[in-house]
């Protein structure tokens, strides 16, 4: 199938392509909103991005894959077990599958961790006393109008999505929100504007088959620099089904927020489709 896409430029033109209203799982953009709530919070007084949590490491080195938290993304008996359509594990049965030892002092080196961002969520929604999706409603899809933005909880809540297939959302230990490409569009111009000012730690050059020219991670947001579009902030997400691509471009000639979702091998397809658009092409 082909992909399903939105965009919005700076001066408010839309367009979109697909079936932009269709609603797709957020897959790793979620972690771009658990750090918007994050700042918010911070902002409000309600939350230190820089004392510890959970062990030696600060949210924000959570927030920003430096906290040296392990993964299970490349755990087999994980892997084996959403294969199979298991109940997702509790949560003691993940970090003692995933080990709890570190894997670098904290700031001192980069490893991504969704493990590393359940702690973040779960630092949050203690701090704000309600969890992540009421959280995100209040700062974000009510006040956007964000129709289609919720919280993945059952299945049954991707049916919508091609290729799910029962798959169980608690598979996503730090959580998944959903929403259409135009949703995700609209809030990630928000989400750019508000996290692209903050630390970004350099990772280095492109990636072969990807755009990327330059990466780098900032607080929630992939942050670096793609062929030809220069600048880019936002957030790509894959699932066992699907994937996407979601960012502002602010050094186009007209800047613009782009989603693109579809059901290809990864997030290079959504990525190279979220340029094309934003080219003009």
């Amino acid at each position: 199938m082909g992909l399903d896409a939105a965009w919005i430029h700076d001066d408010g033109e839309e367009g979109q392509g697909g079936e932009a209203s269709r609603v797709w799982p957020w897959w790793s953009f979620s972690k771009t909103i658990i750090a918007g709530c994050a700042l918010r919070l911070s902002q409000e007084g309600a939350l230190d991005l820089e004392a510890p949590y959970g062990g030696p490491h600060t949210l924000r080195q959570l927030l920003q894959h430096r906290a040296g938290v392990p993964c299970y993304g490349g755990l087999r008996a994980y892997h084996d077990a959403v294969a199979r359509g298991d109940t997702p594990w509790s949560r003691e049965r993940l970090v003692r599958e995933a080990g709890s030892e570190l894997l670098f002092a904290p700031g001192e080196g980069w490893a991504y961790s969704n493990i590393g961002y359940m702690l973040a969520r779960e630092a949050v929604e203690a701090a704000a006393g309600c969890d992540i999706g009421s959280l995100a409603a209040r700062y974000y899809a009510e006040p956007l109008a964000l129709a289609t933005m919720r919280l993945a909880e059952v299945p049954g809540d991707f049916a919508e999505s091609p290729g799910a297939a029962g798959y169980h959302p608690g598979w996503v230990y730090h959580r998944c929100f959903m929403g259409s490409a135009r949703d995700a569009a609209r809030l990630v111009g928000v989400l750019a504007l508000e996290l692209g000012g903050q630390p970004v730690h350099r990772l280095g050059g492109g990636i072969e088959g990807r755009p990327w020219s330059e990466t780098g991670y900032g607080l929630g947001v992939m942050a670096g620099a793609v062929e030809g579009a220069g600048r880019v902030v936002g957030h790509s997400g894959s699932g066992p089904f699907s994937h996407c691509a979601i960012y502002h471009f602010a050094d186009v000639a007209r800047p613009v927020s782009v989603a693109t979702f579809g059901t290809g091998a990864s997030e290079a397809g959504p990525e190279w489709e979220a340029v094309r658009i934003a080219l003009g092409g």
